[in-house]
């Protein structure tokens, strides 16, 4: 698992004064990041390695201003070339909401999907969950 911590800011709020549904959204992808790094350590968008083929959010519980929030970030399924990861959003001890993105191994210059090298493999199992 990998886990990271938001302070929620002010702007991130909506007019029903939580956080708007938008911002789930920023906060799973930025604490997809080490996961980035197991295939790209540079996170050179030159040379990026991955798409983005699907997302999905699950609202749980109101998220709000002032607390922090902890996502924890799984991988929950490792395919040939794609592999899903499993987030979730917890504030005061609370899973307020989950993600599940699926993200594909990606071959620029082919514009084809390619395969997920064994190495990689072994790394995304070491942070697999099963749900």
């Amino acid at each position: 698992m990998f886990s990271e911590w938001f302070k929620v800011r002010f702007c991130e709020t909506d007019g029903l004064a939580h956080v708007s549904n938008t911002v789930l959204v920023q906060w799973f992808e930025s604490a997809r990041e080490p996961i980035f790094r197991l295939f790209t350590p540079e996170l050179d968008l030159r040379n990026w390695p991955l798409i983005l083929a699907s997302y999905k959010v699950d609202f749980l519980k109101q998220i709000f201003y002032g607390q922090d929030v902890e996502v924890r970030t799984y991988i929950s399924r490792i395919g040939n070339s794609a592999f899903d990861v499993y987030q979730e959003v917890w504030q005061n001890q609370q899973k307020c909401a989950t993600g599940l993105t699926t993200l594909v191994s990606f071959d620029f210059e082919l514009q084809k999907a390619k395969p997920i090298s064994e190495d990689i493999k072994a790394l995304l199992s070491s942070h697999q969950i099963s749900l």
